[in-house]
């Protein structure tokens, strides 16, 4: 009889992934950057902008989370360090710890004053060369996480140069968001100058393209998001649902007291002891605040059961928000005054980090409802919290809702077009008071069973091992030592016509040294275009350069890859106008368009 096979158990499968990777030199050293948005370890402000949200929280837990296994030596999360004296003093910090193990580092580049998401394209090479010089000083991560688009651009382009392995994870993205945006939207253009979508898209591809594991929330998401783009590669998709901090997210008690919070919501509210119809976004159009508060605004009968409570983020004066966020706002404010819902609708000014999970466990004790009525939702965090606490959940059916309520069963799924559909979600689920029981039951069960990070973290670092050990991955990961540009403490510049070749002895002997010293870098600066110089030094069989400057010193490409300088090609090319040039030089008799390109390439 064949040998029957058992299925190890996760204890030692766990020991034995941290046995391989404990052989790595001292464990792991993790490189996560997440560019955008207000980023700090303690009380970090979410929803104060369009662009703090969920993935502040996503990264923070990631490294945390990180840090606290035995095969990881250090976690560090990059991102932009903010000298503005309209925000925090915290985010001109160079350097936080996240806990023991993890630190946030701001890395300064830009302008100082703080950006937002759509602004900081120009920018990204800019972080990447300062990043170089960090890790000059601090040493090369064994991997390298970019989160969203700005970042997959900027970790895609420094794995390239370090020719170390890189991680992915969009958490949006710009073809899905410009797909929900466009419905009944006559100005495309206006939406692809106020979003940059074309930028974001270029940037999505260029860190699919060099991912070898891109870390996704959800099944749709692989087949209905990421599949729009050139460079999806279904075998480097894992999806690994992220978790929620269960010390933190936990259902009320019976001695549970009245949290602070009620105070700022008694205020706007006639009868504050009705069940609460909850929801926690930001101002974004994505967020579809205005259909929520139509909805309620057109029921009677969800009038007459339940209170409306609108969290969306903190602000000081609606004056001072971005114009995206007060167009949100104003229409939000219009429709409750259209409605008439004055004193039954709240909508604080603002909230600390401490009384998130108090909303939760306000609105579970009141036997309320959370609603998630976005118009795309990649993952959904606020369900997750929500479900922690035993409050059951109504949300869009797209991405991570979907899968949430098929492993928790703790709500329903609803169109966030269709106002009959959300309108009949929200009366149910304050209606019958069983179901909302069961609903309560199953979330804090399932949202500990499938959503914890300490599950995803094991499931992580299994796939990072398979990366780091095997060559199936790209041939980026699985390559040989390699030459590293921050690891060189002097560079040799040589041109390449009649310097390197002529004495091949003299040749061999230089090649020899440059193999035997991996803290000397090889350069070479010639005037040829870079297809003729890479022709020529294979014809020649010279070493091949660590960094080559070609086309007059207008191209400068690094390692075996050619990675281009793209940081380079920005500079030289600042007040650079071919085609005012051409114009000019056009109009002189006897010079030709060759004679042209020839004085183009030179300059």
């Amino acid at each position: 009889m064949p040998e029957t096979k058992t299925e190890e158990p996760a204890e030692t499968e766990s020991s034995l992934l941290s046995s391989r990777l404990l052989n790595r030199e001292n464990g792991l050293k993790i490189t996560l950057i997440s560019l955008h948005g207000l980023i700090r370890a303690n009380e970090p402000e979410l929803g104060c902008d369009a662009d703090t949200g969920g993935q502040v929280i996503y990264v923070l837990e990631l490294a945390r989370e990180l840090a606290s296994q035995p095969q990881v030596r250090e976690v560090e999360l990059l991102t932009r360090q903010i000298i503005d004296p309209k925000v925090s003093d915290d985010y001109a910090q160079l350097e936080e710890e996240i806990s023991e193990n993890a630190k946030l580092i701001r890395i300064p580049f830009g302008p100082r004053r703080y950006l937002k998401k759509e602004a900081l394209w120009p920018y990204v090479d800019h972080f990447v060369d300062q990043t170089l010089v960090h890790f000059r000083r601090t040493g090369i991560p064994d991997i390298i996480h970019g989160h969203y688009a700005d970042a997959g651009l900027a970790g895609a382009q420094l794995s390239r140069l370090l020719h170390v392995p890189y991680i992915f994870t969009g958490h949006s993205l710009g073809r899905v968001k410009r797909q929900r945006l466009s419905l009944n939207k006559d100005n495309l253009d206006a939406l692809d100058r106020r979003y940059k979508f074309s930028l974001r898209t270029e940037a999505e591809e260029i860190a699919l393209e060099t991912a070898s594991m891109v870390v996704t929330s959800t099944t749709q998401e692989v087949q209905q998001q990421y599949e729009l783009y050139d460079h999806y590669v279904p075998s480097r998709m894992e999806v690994i649902p992220p978790g929620v901090d269960l010390s933190r997210f936990s259902p009320p008690t019976a001695d549970w007291p009245r949290p602070a919070i009620a105070d700022s919501l008694n205020q706007f509210l006639r009868d504050p002891n009705k069940p609460m119809i909850l929801t926690m976004a930001r101002p974004d159009e994505r967020k579809n605040l205005t259909k929520l508060v139509d909805v309620y605004g057109q029921s009677e009968q969800l009038q007459k059961l339940a209170n409306l409570v609108l969290i969306m983020g903190s602000r000081d004066d609606m004056m001072d928000l971005p114009k995206a966020q007060r167009r949100v706002l104003d229409s939000v404010l219009h429709r409750i005054d259209k409605h008439d819902l004055y004193g039954r609708v709240a909508y604080p000014k603002s909230h600390s980090p401490s009384d998130v999970p108090e909303l939760y466990r306000y609105a579970a004790q009141n036997k309320g409802v959370f609603i998630n009525p976005a118009l795309t939702e990649p993952f959904g965090l606020t369900l997750l919290e929500a479900g922690a606490t035993g409050l059951p959940i109504v949300a869009t059916n797209d991405g991570g809702p979907r899968d949430i309520i098929a492993n928790c069963n703790n709500g329903l799924l609803i169109d966030p077009l269709d106002d009959e559909m959300i309108e009949k979600a929200l009366l149910r689920t304050l209606t019958e008071p069983d179901q909302w029981q069961a609903w309560s039951k199953a979330g804090i069960e399932g949202t500990r069973k499938h959503y914890s990070w300490s599950n995803h973290a094991h499931r992580y670092l299994r796939d990072l091992d398979d990366i780091l050990q095997h060559s199936s991955v790209p041939a980026l990961v699985s390559a040989p030592r390699a030459r590293r540009l921050p690891e060189f403490d002097r560079l040799i510049v040589t041109d390449l016509d009649n310097t390197l070749s002529g004495d091949d002895e003299a040749l061999a002997e230089f090649a020899t040294m440059l193999e035997q010293n991996e803290h000397i870098g090889f350069a070479i600066a010639t005037g040829r275009r870079l297809d003729s110089a890479m022709e020529l030094i294979e014809q020649l069989g010279l070493p091949r350069p660590d960094v080559i400057d070609t086309d007059a010193g207008t191209q400068l490409h690094y390692g075996k890859k050619l990675t281009p300088d793209r940081s380079w090609r920005k500079q030289i090319g600042y007040a650079w106008k071919p085609d005012e040039i051409r114009k000019v030089l056009d109009e002189i008799p006897g010079l030709s368009a060759r004679m042209t390109r020839i004085n183009r390439s030179s300059k």
